[in-house]
């Protein structure tokens, strides 16, 4: 694959996909996309902000090379004031918006933005991550109800998005990606309910993510995959 590959998101699985695409991946040209980072080429992007998605649109623009893969490897699980909830009693209207802000709207707003610059001469691969939690047939435990909501409706966005592409985009592929339970801060006050040989480094997961997107096609287009390739259920 050759051209531009864009990385969004600069937590922990970002960064790694990132450096682990230059490294593997001689002829793109990898850029990582987020609030702040010290890898280098580094385009600043809030994903939840319009006029910074307007920005990128530009950069993109600018660039010489044609736009070949997008990673969407942003989430959030908690923060100070986000926490998941336990119990129906536990909901909180703010918090609910804000899980569903930067883990189902904003994904689809991305693919909205780079959309007029999908070539239709070569394959494209747009692949965001997603979460087992997200899948409404494999939900066993409850609890969660935001993130697991707002991972089920990226899920559909996307499953949509794929139907539309497949017809005006013949060449695209998009995948769902569960990328494991990784060692990040996204999910590291739940490392204790999670068995050892469960948890992965970000080395090893990226490699994982990688190998998934690389083996995608057109044909297979619209999946949600698990880190070990396997198909998690809707």
């Amino acid at each position: 694959m050759k051209g531009l590959a864009l990385v969004v998101g600069a937590g922990g699985i970002g960064t790694q996909l990132a450096r682990d695409l230059n490294e593997s991946e001689k002829d793109l040209d990898v850029v990582l996309c987020g609030r702040k980072s010290e890898f280098n080429p580094f385009w600043e992007l809030d994903i939840e902000d319009s006029q910074s998605l307007l920005q990128l649109k530009n950069k993109i623009s600018n660039h010489p090379s044609k736009l070949r893969l997008v990673v969407n490897a942003t989430g959030r699980l908690h923060t100070d004031s986000l926490q998941p909830e336990k119990r129906l009693q536990h909901l909180d209207k703010k918090n609910m918006m804000e899980s569903f802000s930067i883990n189902a709207f904003s994904p689809i707003l991305l693919a909205k933005a780079i959309e007029e610059f999908i070539p239709k001469d070569v394959e494209f691969n747009f692949a965001s991550i997603s979460a087992r939690v997200g899948s409404i047939g494999d939900n066993q435990t409850g609890g969660w109800y935001s993130y697991r909501a707002a991972k089920s409706a990226q899920n559909q966005f996307f499953k949509s998005l794929s139907i539309e592409w497949a017809r005006r985009f013949p060449k695209a592929t998009i995948t769902l990606l569960h990328p494991g339970t990784v060692d990040t801060d996204l999910s590291r006050p739940f490392h204790k309910f999670v068995p050892e040989h469960k948890l992965f480094s970000k080395e090893k997961s990226s490699q994982f993510l990688i190998n998934i997107i690389k083996n995608q096609s057109p044909e297979s287009t619209g999946k949600f995959i698990a880190w070990d390739s396997s198909e998690i259920p809707w």
